[in-house]
C-alpha cells in the first residue's frame, strides 16, 4: 500500500486540521506525544491519513504517551510511536530522520511495521525517497496570545 501524497511533517498534530482533504491516505510524522489528547485531533478530522507517527514521550503512567494508538486503531488508521530516546519530542523532522518505532497498533502491524523499524525507512517505502518527498512542516496556524496580551 502506498500513500497518494508526500509525507507531511507536523511538529504538532494539532495542525492536522490545516491539511484538509490533503491528509487523506497520507503519511504523517508528528512530533507530538501519542496520547489521547493528541490522537483526538486525528480522530476528529474528517480525512483519514494512512498512517500517523507520534513520539512515545517516554510512555508514562498508564501508558499515557501511547494511549492514542488504540484510538487510531478504532477508526482504522495505522498508528506508530517512535522512541523518545531516538528523536526529540515536538520535532517531526527529527522523528522522521532518527525515529525508531517502539509501539504499533494493529493496522500498523498488519502493514508489516514492528518495533525497531526506522521511521525514515518506513516513510520512504510508502512515499519514495525522502529528498523528493518530504514537505516542510505546516505553518501559519493561529498562535495563542501571550499571557501579557502581546
Amino acid at each position: 500500500m502506498s500513500a497518494h501524497h508526500a509525507p507531511v511533517l507536523l511538529d504538532s498534530i494539532a495542525l492536522v486540521s490545516t491539511l484538509g482533504e490533503h491528509s487523506a491516505n497520507t503519511v504523517i510524522v508528528s512530533g507530538s506525544h501519542g496520547g489521547v489528547s493528541a490522537a483526538s485531533f486525528v480522530v476528529d478530522h474528517p480525512y483519514r491519513p494512512m498512517i500517523v507517527f507520534f513520539n512515545d514521550a517516554g510512555i508514562g503512567k498508564d501508558s499515557a504517551g501511547i494511549a492514542g494508538l488504540a484510538m487510531l486503531e478504532a477508526i482504522g488508521v495505522a498508528g506508530c510511536a517512535y522512541s523518545h530516546v531516538s528523536a526529540r519530542i515536538g520535532e517531526a523532522a527529527d522523528g522522521l530522520a532518527n525515529g525508531v518505532v517502539s509501539h504499533v497498533n494493529t493496522p500498523a502491524r498488519a502493514m508489516g511495521i514492528q518495533a525497531g523499524d526506522r521511521v525514515a525507512a518506513l516513510v520512504a517505502a510508502r512515499c519514495g525517497p525522502p529528498a523528493a518527498a518530504v514537505l516542510a512542516p505546516v505553518t501559519g496556524a493561529a498562535q495563542p496570545p501571550h499571557a501579557d496580551g502581546a
